[in-house]
């Protein structure tokens, strides 16, 4: 008689949790929360982990929640889901959509949505850590499960960390996280190092003097340098950098003056710059300085410009050992064609602080969302641009097979530790 693998005992009990998991998928898409604000959603995650065993920990980092599930002597495995939405005003049309609107940090009426996919982070980690809590026999080790608040505000991973995490509760041997992303659904993709990009976004408040409109002689005026600013700031990726290095800088505001015919005393300008090396982050940000502060003085600004940065996200870099085994165990256990080697996302996240910090290898991944025929008909048209990206207000996994497929990748990875 054939013996049975470990994660064949796992995964044996996957469909028969797979309709709670979908409900929870659905419950928590449609009753989307802010970052910092994921109360219901944390209260429904420490709910599930307490009822298969876990030892919960909730308000870790405000709204975060940590679950131990400790099972003899062996490794220690974290497991990270994101919970948080965005102002998004949902127009996918599903049956389960949002219509959640909340007040937002600045005391605004804003829509909410899950356009990022967390809700699918948050049901893959409950699915995942329900099936290894009810297969106890099939490994040995400690299970430990983050749901951590506020990734899109770059605060939430920090905000644990601040709050004790890495004294209050065990150092893992791997930290392991997942992104569902554009990409046909039931795909995995993945790499060894860069993986995610580090992230800046910087506000910068240029000052001048206001005059009238009919009169600019009596004015040094912060539209002109704050044009000025944007146009020049563009040269940094085109002629400050090799072709062979990446970034990107998006002037994402310019906000200036309240009427036509007034020239105002001040513009502010915010920006987010994309890298994918330490080395090119350094140049960028000293070549933004240095032009803001040169177009400043070439206008004979008053005062020079404040520079402030308003969120920070790391380079995430996956850890080669642990990724090769990682890559390993998922061709192992998925089809060959469906587990790709991928390059470093634009996107940025900040679960490579986890691993950093705690000083331990971590390995993050994507999972594809999008109905595979869907995907192969925008592919042969050469328009795989037009299916809509996380953060649009069309941004739509399909359930079947994201859902499962990402269950089963953090059960596969969990076990790569677990059952050695």
């Amino acid at each position: 008689m054939q013996s049975t693998s470990p994660l064949q005992k796992v995964l044996a009990r996957l469909q028969g949790v797979l309709p709670d998991v979908e409900a929870l998928y659905t419950d928590v898409h449609a009753h989307p929360e802010l970052s910092m604000q994921e109360s219901r959603t944390a209260s429904m995650a420490a709910d599930r982990l307490r009822t298969a065993g876990f030892d919960v920990t909730p308000g870790v980092g405000k709204t975060g929640v940590v679950g131990l599930l400790r099972n003899g002597d062996g490794p220690t495995v974290m497991l990270r889901a994101d919970m948080d939405a965005l102002p998004v005003q949902e127009m996918t049309g599903l049956p389960y959509a949002s219509k959640v609107t909340t007040t937002d940090p600045d005391g605004k009426t804003v829509p909410v949505m899950h356009a990022c996919g967390h809700d699918m982070h948050v049901a893959w980690l409950v699915g995942a850590t329900t099936l290894l809590a009810q297969s106890r026999d099939a490994w040995n080790g400690t299970l430990m499960a983050v749901f951590q608040p506020a990734e899109e505000t770059a605060e939430g991973a920090q905000a644990m960390i601040d709050d004790g995490l890495f004294d209050r509760f065990p150092k893992p041997d791997v930290v392991l996280g997942q992104h569902v992303m554009v990409g046909p659904a039931g795909n995995i993709g993945g790499r060894a190092g860069p993986i995610t990009s580090a992230a800046d976004s910087l506000q910068i408040h240029l000052f001048g003097r206001g005059a009238h409109g009919s009169m600019p002689q009596a004015s040094i005026d912060p539209v002109v340098i704050a044009a000025a600013t944007v146009m020049r700031l563009q040269t940094i990726v085109s002629r400050e950098l090799a072709a062979t290095e990446a970034a990107v800088i998006t002037i994402g505001s310019l906000q200036a003056g309240t009427k036509e015919n007034v020239i105002p005393d001040d513009a502010v300008i915010k920006l987010n710059v994309r890298t994918f090396d330490a080395g090119v982050r350094k140049r960028v940000l000293a070549a933004i300085e240095r032009i803001v502060n040169a177009e400043a003085a070439a206008s004979g600004a008053p005062r020079p410009p404040e520079i402030t940065t308003l969120d920070h996200y790391p380079l995430g870099v996956n850890d080669a050992d642990a990724s090769a085994r990682l890559a390993g165990v998922f061709r192992g256990h998925f089809s060959a064609d469906r587990v790709q080697s991928v390059g470093a996302a634009s996107a940025s996240e900040d679960f490579g602080s986890f691993g950093t910090e705690w000083g331990v290898p971590s390995v993050f991944w994507f999972v594809g969302g999008t109905d595979p025929d869907i995907y192969a008909k925008a592919e042969a048209a050469g328009e795989i641009n037009k299916i809509p990206t996380n953060h649009s207000p069309y941004f739509a996994p399909v359930i079947h097979p994201t859902l499962e497929t990402g269950v089963e990748t953090m059960v596969v990875g969990a076990l790569a530790w677990l059952s050695a």
